[in-house]
């Protein structure tokens, strides 16, 4: 997965991999300590704030934040966080039409601790069934309260909330116009939901919006490197791992819940979280055992672990990344899931990658890009992005398949995927691709390529979306060089 799309001037960056203790924790709304009076779980409430005020202030990412505070947490503890962090940012939309017109000023001329502190507790009485009205009132006003140089502000939050109490604010009457209910109702930017609608006609387009504010579900892939797919699965099980259902490949293990705090088999790289959709991008390169693959843009290194596990311990995967962080935690990753045929290598794919043009039989593409199919995971990602992120990534991501595909030798293979729906990073790309290289075409035969019924469309390239099947929004084009000119 990648991160939201990087300045003009800086260089691109992947979505950083959700860490377990991130992305593995139940979507509860179960106060910690039911029964123990109303403020229990203020500690929790008052983490979840502190998260939500530095995405808002410093643009961090809540992934991250997540998973470098969880692990103080109990886990019940963990799964309130998780849910009123990741839930509150992507209501935001829903909630601000709410409270802008309960509220006495302007919700821009907030503090920004007061208005995080309005949208989770109102996030909480619309969105939580379990939470009580009263303990979501009761810890909002003790965190206004706690939140220093705020005076009033307490007395501020308790009225904005009570009045929400009485009088719930309808949403806007779809038939006074269709997008600006959606935008409102799934709580998405209007411009966002615009283009969902031209995009996928108004059904799917509602129909993934309201999956874009569903948890995701927590996904594991076995290292195929440790042992077989089944045995793999009953280590997972004797362990404590709830699997709910096997994916469309061995390696692939759908939970119904977390995984046990401070599992050993995560630990000691026996598996790797990684959303289904990710892992279908290995497998559609299609590695033959003992091959040389190279992937642009690697880090943090999932994919090119995939690829390794794939290619057996004779192939090996050149794993180049610009960013040095990047390279560290694909070596980390590699040392992990106990992988030494993964080789990591500083090159820019944007502009050039110092290796022999036209020496590998295998090359993968996962580019940067804007992330409109992982805003269950990333729920800031939709206020952040502006209509016109979806054209100047696609020219980078244009750039970076350009000096992907020199690489290629004839008769190899390419496989270019983002994490976006928009066509423009997707088909957009690739048609334009293939428009100017004719020794380039799409291809539909390789090995395993029936587990993909549903998913390949007559056109050959791979699609997935939050609302069909439940896996994050990819897009994946296969594509061969011609052995001739």
């Amino acid at each position: 997965m990648k991160r939201p799309p990087p300045s003009a001037d800086a260089p691109p960056q992947k979505f950083i991999t959700r860490r377990p203790s991130a992305r593995s924790h139940p979507a509860s709304d179960t106060p910690h300590s039911a029964g123990a009076g109303p403020l229990a779980g203020l500690a929790a409430r008052r983490t979840a704030l502190a998260i939500l005020v530095r995405v808002a202030r410093e643009r961090a990412f809540a992934d991250v934040l997540l998973g470098q505070r969880l692990d103080e947490f109990a886990p019940i503890d963990r799964g309130l966080i998780t849910r009123l962090v990741l839930g509150t940012i992507a209501w935001q939309g829903r909630l601000d039409y709410e409270l802008a017109r309960i509220a006495s000023r302007p919700l821009d001329s907030l503090a920004p601790e007061l208005l995080a502190i309005l949208r989770m507790a109102l996030f909480q009485l619309r969105m939580l069934d379990r939470v009580p009205a009263h303990a979501a009132v009761d810890t909002a006003v003790t965190l206004a309260r706690e939140t220093a140089g705020r005076a009033g502000g307490a007395g501020f939050v308790n009225a904005i909330l009570r009045s929400a109490l009485r009088r719930p604010v309808e949403l806007p009457p779809r038939d006074a116009g269709e997008i600006g209910y959606l935008a409102i109702a799934h709580s998405h930017p209007r411009w966002l939901a615009e283009n969902f609608v031209e995009w996928f006609g108004r059904d799917d387009a509602e129909a993934l919006m309201r999956a874009n504010n569903e948890a995701a579900p927590n996904v594991m892939r076995l290292n195929l490197a440790r042992g077989g797919a089944e045995e793999g699965a009953a280590r997972l099980e004797h362990e404590g791992f709830a699997i709910a259902a096997r994916g469309r490949f061995p390696e692939t293990i759908i939970l119904e819940s977390a995984p046990p705090p401070d599992s050993s088999a995560i630990r000691e790289g026996f598996c790797y979280p990684q959303a289904a959709a990710s892992q279908l991008v290995a497998r559609m390169l299609a590695p033959a055992p003992g091959a040389t693959i190279l992937e642009c843009a690697a880090a943090p290194g999932g994919k090119a672990t995939h690829l390794a596990e794939l290619a057996g311990a004779a192939g090996r995967v050149i794993a180049a990344d610009l960013n040095f962080a990047g390279l560290k935690k694909i070596r980390v990753l590699a040392r992990r899931l106990t992988l030494r045929n993964v080789y990591p290598v500083r090159a820019n794919a944007a502009t050039a990658i110092p290796l022999r043009a036209a020496s590998f039989d295998y090359v993968l593409l996962d580019a940067p890009c804007t992330g409109t199919g992982t805003l269950r995971e990333h729920p800031e990602i939709r206020w952040r992005l502006a209509p016109g992120d979806f054209a100047r990534m696609a020219a980078m991501q244009a750039a970076m398949l350009a000096t992907a595909a020199a690489m290629v030798r004839p008769g190899g293979i390419l496989v270019y995927s983002v994490c976006s729906v928009a066509p423009q990073e997707g088909a957009g790309v690739i048609g334009e691709f293939l428009a100017r290289h004719a020794e380039f075409a799409i291809d539909r035969e390789f090995a395993d390529a029936e587990r993909f019924a549903g998913l390949i469309g007559a056109d050959g390239m791979m699609r997935t979306r939050p609302d069909q099947a439940s896996m994050d929004g990819f897009f994946a084009a296969r594509i061969k060089r011609r052995m001739t000119p």
